[in-house]
């Protein structure tokens, strides 16, 4: 089970992060983030009335509220990098957020057998690759690495904060909301403030892509809560790695729908990250 909720963790984030990609080519980032939350916001709102779980509230909220600050900050710093780029760069350089539920899970007392271990390394390298790194060209520039660097570990943090948020279905269910409500509060003062400095300008969103909005919000909020469930059923540190091959999942849905070819060394990745896939969910 934890490799399949992980999996489908991968599968929905990859798609996530390919409709955002897109939707941010014609409507700023920042806007996309907080109307797309705010659809999931919405949604899950009315999942928790209609299953009572507000019963389930609990100091492991405090988790969902810290999730919901961080995410917003990693996203944004994600995306300031891929403005600075090369995107080659900085793609498979998030992918070092694997490292932080990894190492909770270690820290936590988790050993995973030798054959998982392979399939974690094999998987990390695979992961990186798919992301199309660049080994030449113009140089890297530094603020482009830090704020990648933060964006990972945001990332990770999430993944760490979200699997110890609840420990019941319905208690799944009111934690995602807690944070998606906290990262709309989060991102829309962001917004507001960029748009009284007039760095960004007011959000306008057509009815046309308001579908596309909510297919965004609505795969990161069923992410978080099957890589959630993924924890629970497993090991972190094997559910981390698995939900870990969304540029993967990227990658190709690019090839699919935009036709972009994958250069060789993405799809090297992308057979090494099914190599690793393997061995996790066999060890």
């Amino acid at each position: 089970m934890t490799a399949l909720f992980a999996l489908a963790t991968s599968l929905l984030w990859g798609l996530a992060d390919f409709g955002g990609g897109l939707l941010a080519r014609r409507t700023p980032a920042l806007t996309v983030v907080v109307v797309s939350q705010s659809i999931a916001a919405v949604v899950l709102g009315v999942i928790v009335l209609v299953t009572g779980a507000w019963s389930e509230a609990s100091p492991q909220l405090w988790f969902a509220v810290a999730a919901g600050l961080v995410g917003p900050v990693g996203m944004l710093a994600f995306y300031k990098a891929l403005a600075l780029g090369p995107m080659g760069v900085v793609s498979p350089l998030a992918s070092l957020s694997i490292a932080v539920p990894v190492a909770v899970g270690l820290v936590l007392g988790e050993r995973p057998g030798l054959v998982q271990f392979a399939g974690i390394a094999v998987a990390v390298v695979g992961v990186v690759l798919a992301g199309g790194p660049h080994f030449r060209g113009a140089p890297v520039q530094r603020q482009a690495v830090l704020l990648t660097l933060v964006a990972a570990f945001g990332f990770g943090a999430v993944m760490a904060l979200i699997a110890e948020a609840s420990s019941t279905l319905t208690g799944l269910f009111l934690a995602l909301f807690v944070q998606r409500v906290t990262n709309v509060v989060t991102g829309g003062t962001a917004l507001y403030v960029a748009v009284r400095r007039g760095s960004v300008a007011p959000p306008k969103i057509a009815w046309g892509s308001l579908p596309a909005l909510a297919f965004v919000g609505l795969a990161d909020v069923a992410a978080n809560g099957t890589y959630s469930l993924a924890a629970q059923h497993g090991p972190v540190t094997v559910a981390a790695v698995l939900a870990s091959l969304c540029p993967v999942v990227t990658a190709l849905a690019a090839r699919g729908f935009l036709s972009e070819r994958l250069r060789g060394i993405q799809a090297a990745g992308a057979g090494l990250a099914l190599v690793g896939t393997v061995l996790l969910a066999t060890g």
